[in-house]
């Protein structure tokens, strides 16, 4: 029991491997409604997991499309968080394999997109990125510095 807490699950958007559940918008709004306390769920929108998924994120117009549909069937007060990272795999593949940021099939703008989206600047970010040193330097300092570069003034 969990009264006078504010303990939240977020449910992670998933690339639809197998028989995962979640790779759909509409899978994870069906989930949501089913909870007695559904306010204490949210969602975690993986950028690698919804492009294996078949959500295009690339184009402008692609990416304004995608969070439509993110806001018509979830709702953007429902997105608590975001996991960055680009895909080693094609779009559409369900195939979850994690990619440092503009070394992928996404590429930068999706990226450049979402970090200066009005929609999203409250929401964390978190780098869900492959481990390792590249010339010494940690590649999570090399992702930072990548993502820093994107963001609008």
């Amino acid at each position: 029991k969990t009264d006078g807490f504010q303990t939240q699950i977020w449910l992670e958007t998933t690339a639809g491997q197998g028989s995962n559940l979640g790779h759909r918008f509409e899978q994870l709004a069906y989930l949501l409604k089913q909870v007695k306390e559904g306010e204490r769920l949210g969602i975690c929108v993986d950028t690698c997991h919804i492009f294996a998924a078949g959500y295009p994120l690339i184009e402008a117009d692609e990416y304004q499309s995608t969070m439509q549909e993110l806001e018509n069937v979830i709702g953007y007060d429902r997105v608590r968080a975001f996991h960055l990272n680009d895909s080693k795999c094609e779009f559409g593949s369900r195939k979850d394999r994690h990619e440092n940021i503009g070394k992928g099939f996404l590429g930068l703008e999706p990226f450049r997109h979402l970090l200066n989206d009005p929609n999203f600047q409250d929401r964390p970010m978190y780098l869900e990125t492959p481990k390792d040193e590249e010339d010494g330097v940690p590649l999570d300092q090399i992702n930072m510095q990548t993502l820093r570069g994107l963001c609008e003034d």
